[in-house]
């Protein structure tokens, strides 16, 4: 039990403790409480003195039970409950951000009843919900309310970062937003330690520290495309395709974690990225409904081939 707990608390913790085990003896609700089973009665009789119903059972299986006429006080969470419930849902459910989902309307229904005081880290919160595709790292609910708040207060941070497993880098940054993508979290900031934009991996943070200088965020920052953007750069594979379409037709076939798109003279799009994976990338390209052209990119011109090839050989047309 953390020490910093009101007796208000700690008495609606045993509340929840008595609906949840009829019968719960003084010592057994102690134990739950983390405290003396003296304490335990204590925080009963203030349950009491509320006028809630709280009965005692006599007899070798007595205990704690609620009454019949108990009415439920309203849901109290902290910030870091508010947000490790959105946390949760968004990761395990596909369209938790929608509200005309079933789920999704039912999230927002506790975020718009929830006090601004905690709401406002879950409001100033940026998502994208999606299905998971790799298992995702735990991260803290309470640290990543932290880095919401100075995204919201827009204070600046010193950050430990974990860089492996042994080397941890410190850095003061500008938190810019936090992002859920494919069920990752990042934070997007200013790095004042590299003199760059940063994109930073949110289980990797370990240790956070406000500092007292603020700064002025980006203005019209779209945080989930500056995201997207940039996990789309500065890996090892140069990426260059021209597409049969224009800018605008291409956007809705290609995600902006492919890449950047750009407008040629002659109005076709052209498609410019990194990447470490050619033979994902070429899996990619392959279902856009366009024809298109790898230029300047020999790492994805083999792996466009040798997917042709596999294509070819499962029609059973190759050679």
């Amino acid at each position: 039990m953390a020490p910093d707990l009101s007796p208000t608390a700690r008495a609606l913790l045993a509340l929840e403790a008595i609906q949840n085990n009829p019968g719960i003896t003084a010592e057994r609700l102690g134990d739950r409480l983390g405290v003396t089973e003296r304490a335990a009665r204590r925080y009963v009789a203030i349950l009491r003195e509320a006028d809630l119903p709280i009965e005692s059972l006599s007899g070798p299986y007595g205990g704690y039970r609620a009454g019949r006429g108990l009415r439920l006080p309203p849901l109290m969470f902290t910030a870091a409950e508010a947000l490790g419930i959105v946390m949760a849902v968004l990761e395990g459910h596909r369209n938790a951000a929608d509200p005309a989902d079933l789920v999704g309307g039912a999230l927002a229904k506790i975020v718009r009843v929830l006090p601004e005081r905690v709401a406002g880290p879950v409001h100033a919160f940026r998502h994208l919900s999606a299905a998971p595709q790799a298992p995702q790292a735990w991260v803290s609910p309470e640290l990543t309310t932290q880095l919401i708040e100075a995204c919201t207060a827009a204070r600046r941070l010193r950050i430990a970062y974990r860089m492996g497993k042994a080397t941890d880098l410190a850095m003061e940054v500008d938190p810019w937003a936090v992002v859920l993508r494919h069920s990752r979290w990042y934070l997007l900031g200013w790095s004042h330690t590299k003199h760059a934009r940063r994109v930073l991996r949110v289980d990797r943070i370990i240790a956070i520290e406000t500092l007292t200088g603020t700064f002025t965020p980006p203005e019209g920052l779209d945080a989930l495309r500056t995201l997207e953007q940039h996990l789309s750069q500065g890996w090892t594979h140069a990426v260059d395709v021209v597409i049969d379409a224009t800018v605008e037709q291409a956007s809705r076939w290609v995600p902006r974690s492919l890449g950047r798109l750009e407008p040629e003279d002659d109005g076709r799009a052209r498609l410019r990225a990194t990447t470490d994976e050619p033979g994902w990338y070429a899996r990619q390209l392959a279902a856009i409904p366009a024809s298109f052209r790898v230029v300047g990119s020999p790492e994805i011109q083999r792996a466009m081939a040798a997917l042709g090839r596999r294509l070819a050989q499962a029609a059973g047309t190759a050679g």
